[in-house]
């Protein structure tokens, strides 16, 4: 069966349109005003005080003039007194939101208090005492207006800044060395664009509104110059004898607000439309930490052509708790190793650090944590300073990614074409022409139809299965040393799915890439890995060949738990042997509890609550890393870590459909 699209019509946002007339009619009347009635408005005549007439329909002034002239030809000046004042508040706010959120963790926590503090106090507040301080007029009451708005526009921009920094083409574009402030304005900016304008219009009425008090209260425009608000002072004085006399100005104030604040609750009402924790640290809860796992045994060595070591690797909070804890391992040349275990286990920070992409505040720690390749030295990886431009080449060359969501994979501001060659242009200077020859190399290898046009198009005019083959081109550009795929097939159907292993396979088996790949499907793990790492609660548990996992030869309890929990491809009776003695037969088993939090992890083995084996020895003292084989670990305290653990039988696996046997 095929699937059809269906393109619904957006609907007009009546509100928006409404916003949207309303000041186009403005601003066409504020460039045609003084042309048409300019004359009239500043023409004197004998009759004053008039009423309104058919003549004169808003009556004259003190001086005979007509004030429906000048109100109209009052539009000009205050639509562009506004306009200043709203892009000083907008652009001098963008600007310092941005500055704020570049210069690092300390300077934007005080920066976004300063700017708490600020918002905090009235802007008309802010802006009577500007004014005041500089002389009356036209000039200090837009200064004072555009200060006044700055802390608005530079908290959202931070704030916002700050929830776009953790998507994965920001991640990729850090890699890639993309400069802080380059990083603002091309990847960050034009993806907050849309609230910063619904912000703009906001603060336009605001602008007008405050720009027009001023001038009533007699600090704003001075005569001869006029504006809404300087008529509006003046009508109020004839309130009781022409009471038409501050109608004009009233009026045109309230619809010019009106007409902004439509304009941006349209648009805000638009993008909501179309728009697709950390945990609290308990005082005293949080039991003394554990000493490193004591090994036992000869320690294997690390390969002469490993291409990533990691020894004793430690991620922490800027609190000191450890989520990655004591974590060694490599990946040789060549090699897939694949990390599995229970969410919140640390696998995706182990290779996040391994990247320099680890989310800010934390900081990753280690013996060793680096990055060979023969004929360079090794590049270490932990707790990086200022980095030079060699430094960042390699990083963007060598370490290629597979993100998880591949609708977070790419900028959706910027076009396919331009994403995929920055690293080649930037990091290895090859030419714009080149670098598109490549990239359609890449794409077609990813079995992408027709990539001369995929590269001219939008990120969001792909399909999630073309968006994660152009991701996994992407990663493969530079032919790096190592690619980091972190779950790359979760947001993907079971048939795309397949068929991306596929592509990481052929992408392995073609240059020699060495692989760290996450999931949480053992079945995939065992069909696509080499090697295989459980990792629990922040710790390496085990370490085993992917034929040990998927025959059921494993020897720590934690994995043998996940190995019960996994349904099984075969009919009921045909399954291992082993694995039915201890799941019955044709049964999925389930791990009662739940990871204990980083913050409430035991002295000794974290996973003792939930273990069916548990020893006295566990609850209180870590359990020590036994070195079974080269490249074979288990950290347990069980004197023989290959005897049966009794797990909880759940309910009856099933037979999976043709497509899940695809992947699995």
């Amino acid at each position: 069966m095929t699937a059809t699209r269906v393109r619904k019509r957006a609907r007009p946002n009546a509100m928006l349109v409404t916003g949207l007339v309303g000041l186009t009619a403005l601003f066409v009347l504020a460039v045609v005003a003084p042309w048409i009635w300019g004359d009239r408005a500043d023409e004197l005549g004998p009759s004053v005080h008039l009423g309104s007439s058919g003549e004169h329909w808003l009556g004259t002034d003190a001086l005979g003039r007509d004030l429906f002239a000048r109100t109209l030809v009052a539009t000009r000046l205050t639509l562009e007194l506004a306009a200043l004042a709203t892009a000083i508040a907008s652009i001098a706010g963008t600007v310092l939101g941005t500055l704020i959120w570049v210069s690092g963790p300390r300077v934007r926590a005080v920066g976004l208090r300063v700017v708490d503090v600020m918002i905090s106090y009235p802007a008309v507040i802010l802006a009577l005492t500007i004014a005041a301080i500089l002389d009356p007029g036209p000039k200090a009451c837009v200064i004072a207006i555009g200060v006044a708005g700055c802390p608005s526009f530079a908290r959202l921009t931070a704030n916002l800044a700050a929830s776009v920094a953790g998507r994965d083409f920001v991640a990729t574009a850090r890699l890639l060395g993309v400069p802080s402030l380059r990083l603002m304005r091309r990847h960050i900016l034009p993806n907050i664009a849309e609230p910063l304008l619904v912000l703009v219009s906001v603060s336009f009425a605001h602008s007008l509104m405050a720009l027009s008090g001023l001038s009533f209260l007699g600090l704003g425009v001075q005569l001869p110059d006029y504006d809404w608000g300087q008529l509006l002072s003046t009508g109020l004085q004839s309130l009781y004898t022409n009471p038409a006399e501050a109608v004009g100005p009233a009026v045109a104030i309230v619809l010019a607000g009106l007409s902004a604040g439509f304009v941006g609750d349209g648009l805000a009402a638009r993008a909501a439309s179309t728009s697709g924790n950390s945990a609290a640290v308990k005082p005293g809860s949080r039991k003394a930490s554990a000493s490193a796992p004591v090994a036992t045994g000869t320690d294997h060595s690390v390969p002469d052509d490993a291409v990533l070591v990691v020894s004793d690797l430690r991620v922490r909070r800027p609190d000191g708790t450890a989520l990655v804890d004591g974590v060694t391992f490599h990946i040789g040349a060549a090699e897939i190793v694949g990390v599995v275990g229970e969410s919140g286990s640390g696998k995706s920070l182990t290779a996040m650090a391994a990247a320099r992409l680890l989310p800010g505040g934390l900081r990753a720690e280690a013996h060793a944590l680096e990055l060979r390749n023969p004929g360079a030295e090794p590049l270490a990886l932990a707790a990086p300073g200022r980095d030079g431009a060699a430094v960042r080449r390699r990083l963007a060359t060598e370490i290629g990614i597979v993100y998880q969501d591949p609708s977070a994979s790419f900028n959706p501001a910027l076009r396919l074409g331009g994403q995929l060659t920055e690293t080649l242009r930037v990091h290895l200077g090859v030419s714009r022409r080149e670098a598109r020859e490549r990239a359609v190399e890449q794409l077609e290898f990813v079995r992408i139809v027709d990539p001369e046009a995929r590269l001219r198009a939008y990120p969001h005019e792909l399909s999630g299965g073309m968006r994660q083959r152009a991701m996994i081109a992407s990663a493969l550009l530079t032919r790096p040393r190592l690619i980091i795929a972190d779950e790359p097939t979760t947001a993907l159907d079971v048939t795309v799915q397949a068929e991306v292993l596929a592509l990481l396979r052929a992408a392995n088996r073609r240059d020699g890439t060495a692989m760290l790949f996450i999931s949480h499907d053992i079945g995939v793990v065992t069909d696509l890995c080499d090697r295989v790492l459980v990792m629990y609660a922040g710790r390496l548990v085990e370490e085993l060949t992917a034929a040990e996992l998927r025959d059921g030869h494993a020897r720590h309890p934690y994995t043998k738990a996940l190995l019960a929990a996994t349904p099984r491809l075969e009919p009921d009776g045909e399954a291992d042997g082993k694995l039915d003695a201890e799941t019955g037969d044709g049964l999925l088993a389930a791990i009662p509890g739940r990871p204990p939090q980083p913050d409430e992890r035991p002295a000794g083995c974290a996973f003792a609550d939930r273990c069916a084996a548990v020893l006295p020895v566990c609850r209180d003292t870590p359990p020590p890393v036994r070195v079974l084989a080269p490249g074979r670990t288990v950290a347990c305290h069980l004197p023989e870590t290959g005897a049966p653990v009794p797990v909880q039988a759940g309910p009856k696996a099933g037979r999976h459909d043709a497509a899940v046997e695809a992947v699995g």
